[in-house]
């Protein structure tokens, strides 16, 4: 029995199998929370899976572009896998907070906080008072409806 069969046969699956688990082991991609970031990957993407959907959302925007969306702070994983089933990617997402022009304004035990690049302007962070977030939303609501009342 001839063990070079088997050895080539071990040589193509490490080959195969080197890239995915090189981008498990590779720095985390970040992306701010609120905000959406553009990835660009090697190979055309059939199905993307989040480890825990309710930190971060990846679509397919077409084939080799995705669209990762920070939803709440922390670390997940990302894996994509092309229409085989096969691995093309699979990478940690970390969820950050936007630390340029963020104010964070205390009232007593109420949060706000306020984007200040290049004014002021209210924006609604996990933690922020309920009432607070509440006021700004429907601030944001009604600013949109009157941008549609005049289209």
């Amino acid at each position: 029995m001839s063990l070079r069969p088997s050895l080539v046969a071990l040589a193509i699956v490490s080959v195969l199998v080197a890239p995915v688990a090189a981008l498990a082991e590779s720095a985390p991609v970040t992306v701010k929370v609120n905000m959406a970031r553009i990835l660009r990957i090697s190979a055309p993407a059939s199905t993307v899976i989040i480890g825990n959907p309710g930190i971060a959302d990846a679509a397919i925007q077409d084939p080799q572009t995705l669209i990762l969306t920070g939803k709440s702070y922390g670390q997940t994983n990302l894996i994509v896998l092309d229409a085989q089933g096969n691995p093309i990617a699979d990478t940690m997402i970390e969820v950050v907070q936007e630390q340029s022009g963020l104010v964070t304004m205390y009232l007593a035990d109420k949060r706000q906080s306020l984007a200040c690049e290049p004014v002021c302007q209210p924006i609604i962070m996990l933690g922020d008072d309920q009432s607070y977030t509440g006021e700004t939303i429907g601030g944001a609501a009604a600013v949109a409806a009157a941008a549609a009342a005049t289209n």
